[in-house]
C-alpha cells in the first residue's frame, strides 16, 4: 500500500512541478512577448513619424509645383503682351524688349491661334521625338488641339479682332513634374514596406477606403466586408496612427503583430504539446511493456507454484489411501478428501495462469452457489451468504468454472475480513441487454473512493498480513480470460459493491 501511496505522492509532486515549469515559461514568455510588442509599437511609431515627415515633403513639393505652375502661366501672358505690342508697334516705340520676352522664352510651348482656328505662330514646340514640327498654317485641330487643352487659353486682341495664346508645361516643368510622381509612386510603396515588416492598412478618414496595404496574408482586400473585419480586428489589437498624406488628408494607420512575434506568443504552447504528445506516447509504450513484464512474472510464479504444489498434493493423497486402510474415522476422511481437492483446485487455478482457458457455458447461479457452499464451512458462523437470482432463469454464461469460483472466493474473504468476522455478503445477479452483472455486496467498513482503482493493483492491500495479489489475479482472470469487467460499484461506511459483468 505504501507504494501506491509514494507513487500517487510522486505524480502529484511532478505533476505540481510540471505545472510550475509551465507557468513559469508561459509568464515568461509573456513578459518578452509584451517588450517584443512595445517594440514593435515604438517601430511603427517611428516608421509613421518619417512616412509623415516624408509625406510634409511631398506636400511641400506639390504646393512648389502649384506655384511653378502659376509662373509658367504669368510668363506665356508676358509672351502674349509681348506678340501683341509687336504687332500694335507704330513705329513710334521701342519694341526690343518685346523682341528679347519672345526670343528667351526658350522651355514654354506656345501656339498663336487666330480667330479662325488657324495656328498663325508657335515656339517651343516639338512632337513626341523631341524634334520641333512646324503647325503654322495649319488649323489647330486634333492632336495639336488636345495636346494644348490642358490650361484654358490667353486671349489677345489686336485691332478688334480677338486671338489665343495656347501654351504648355514647359520641358524643365516637365522633368521636375516626372521626378515628383516618382516621388508620389514611390510614397505608398514605402509606406507599406516597413522595417518594423508587421501587417498595416493605410485607410482614409472614414476608416473604410484602403489606401495601402502590406505585409498581408491574404494580399486581395477587394471584399468589403473582409476589409472591414481586418480593419476591426486591427484596431482591437492597437490603437491605429493618425498621419497625414498628400491629396487624401487625414489617414489612419492599423497595424497588427508580425508574424514573428505571433510565432513566439504561441510557440511555449505548441512546444509543450509536443512534448506532452511525447511522454504520453512514451508512458503508453512504458506502460505496455512493464505490463508485458508482469504477466510474465504472474505466468512464471503460477506455473512454478502449479508445478511445487503437484508433488505433496500426489503424496497426500497416497496417504489418504493408507489412513483408509487403516480405518481412520470415516468424518475426518472425508474433511481431508475435501481440502486436498480444494488444493487440486487451487493448483488447477495457478495451472491455467497465461493459457486461454476454456470457457463453458454452465449454470450462472449454480456456479456461484457452489463456490459459495465451500466456503460456508470454513467461515465464521456470524457470516451469512445469500444468493439472488433476480432472472428467476439461472442462466448459463461462458466461463471457466476454477477461475472464476476464484474470484468469487477472493471477493468473499475480503468481505469476511472487511467485516470483522460478522456480517452479510450478498450475491446478485442481474441480466442486461447483452451481459449479465453480478453484483457482490458486504456489510464491511468500505472502501474509500480514492482506492476504487488502486485496490487492483498488485501489491496494494490495507491489511497488515496480506499480500495484495487476489484482486488483481481477479482483475485479470474476468479481463483477460472471460472478457468481462470488475469493479467497485459502490462503497460507504455500510459496506461494498463489487461489480462482475459477463458477456453473455
Amino acid at each position: 500500500m505504501d507504494i501506491y501511496v509514494k507513487k500517487q505522492r510522486w505524480k502529484i509532486y511532478l505533476l505540481g512541478f510540471a505545472a510550475i515549469i509551465v507557468g513559469l515559461s508561459l509568464y515568461y514568455t509573456n513578459i518578452l512577448v509584451k517588450k517584443i510588442a512595445e517594440d514593435e509599437r515604438q517601430k511603427v511609431q517611428i516608421w509613421a513619424d518619417a512616412v509623415q515627415s516624408r509625406a510634409n515633403l511631398v506636400r511641400v513639393t506639390d504646393e512648389f509645383f502649384e506655384e511653378m505652375r502659376g509662373e509658367e502661366r504669368k510668363r506665356a501672358e508676358l509672351w502674349a503682351r509681348a506678340v501683341r505690342g509687336i504687332i500694335e508697334d507704330d513705329n513710334s516705340t521701342d519694341i526690343s524688349i518685346f523682341e528679347s520676352i519672345i526670343v528667351e522664352n526658350t522651355t514654354i510651348p506656345v501656339l498663336w491661334v487666330n480667330a479662325e482656328n488657324i495656328i498663325v505662330g508657335q515656339r517651343n514646340v516639338s512632337g513626341t521625338n523631341e524634334d520641333t514640327i512646324n503647325y503654322v498654317n495649319e488649323p489647330f485641330e486634333g492632336e495639336i488641339r488636345e495636346a494644348f487643352s490642358a490650361y484654358d487659353p490667353i486671349p489677345i486682341e489686336i485691332a478688334g479682332v480677338v486671338d489665343y495664346i495656347y501654351y504648355q508645361d514647359s520641358w524643365l516643368f516637365k522633368s521636375m513634374q516626372h521626378v515628383m510622381n516618382d516621388l508620389i509612386n514611390s510614397f505608398l510603396s514605402e509606406v507599406v514596406i516597413n522595417s518594423a515588416n508587421v501587417p498595416v492598412i493605410i485607410t482614409d478618414s472614414d476608416k473604410t477606403s484602403i489606401i495601402a496595404s502590406g505585409n498581408l496574408v491574404n494580399d486581395n482586400m477587394s471584399d468589403s466586408l473582409q476589409v472591414q473585419q481586418v480593419i476591426n480586428s486591427m484596431a482591437d489589437k492597437n490603437e491605429p496612427l493618425v498621419i497625414e498624406l498628400p491629396h487624401h488628408g487625414t489617414c489612419h494607420v492599423f497595424y497588427t503583430h508580425s508574424f514573428l512575434l505571433t510565432q513566439l506568443r504561441y510557440y511555449p504552447l505548441a512546444q509543450f504539446i509536443a512534448i506532452g504528445i511525447f511522454l504520453i506516447v512514451a508512458y503508453i509504450l512504458f506502460s505496455t511493456a512493464r505490463n508485458a513484464e508482469q504477466n510474465q512474472v504472474w505466468v512464471g510464479m503460477s506455473k512454478e507454484t502449479a508445478h511445487q504444489l503437484g508433488t505433496p498434493i500426489s503424496s497426500l493423497l497416497a496417504w489418504i489411501e493408507l489412513l483408509k486402510m487403516q480405518g481412520v474415522d470415516e468424518s475426518t476422511l472425508n474433511e481431508i478428501i475435501k481440502d486436498v481437492g480444494r488444493l487440486e483446485n487451487i493448483t488447477e487455478r495457478f495451472s491455467k495462469i497465461g493459457s486461454e482457458p476454456k470457457l463453458i457455458p454452465l449454470p450462472l447461479k449454480d456456479s456461484i452457489q457452489n463456490s459459495i457452499d465451500y466456503l460456508k464451512t470454513r467461515t465464521s458462523k456470524k457470516v451469512q451468504f445469500f444468493v439472488n437470482d433476480h432472472t428467476g432463469k439461472n442462466p448459463e454464461v461462458p466461463m471457466n468454472i476454477h477461475l472464476f469460483g476464484w474470484v468469487l472466493e477472493n471477493l468473499s474473504k475480503n468481505a469476511v475480513d472487511a467485516m470483522a468476522g460478522s456480517g452479510v455478503i450478498s450475491i446478485d445477479i442481474y441480466e442486461n441487454t447483452s451481459s449479465y452483472h453480478v453484483d457482490v455486496s458486504d456489510t464491511g467498513k468500505g472502501i474509500p473512493k480514492s482506492n476504487f482503482k488502486t485496490i487492483f493493483n498488485p501489491g496494494f492491500t490495507s491489511k497488515k498480513r496480506g499480500w495484495g495479489l487476489g484482486l488483481s489475479l481477479s482483475k485479470r482472470i474476468i479481463e483477460n480470460y472471460h472478457k468481462g469487467k470488475i469493479f467497485v460499484k459502490n462503497s460507504s461506511p455500510a459496506g461494498t459493491t463489487f461489480r462482475i459483468i459477463l458477456r453473455k
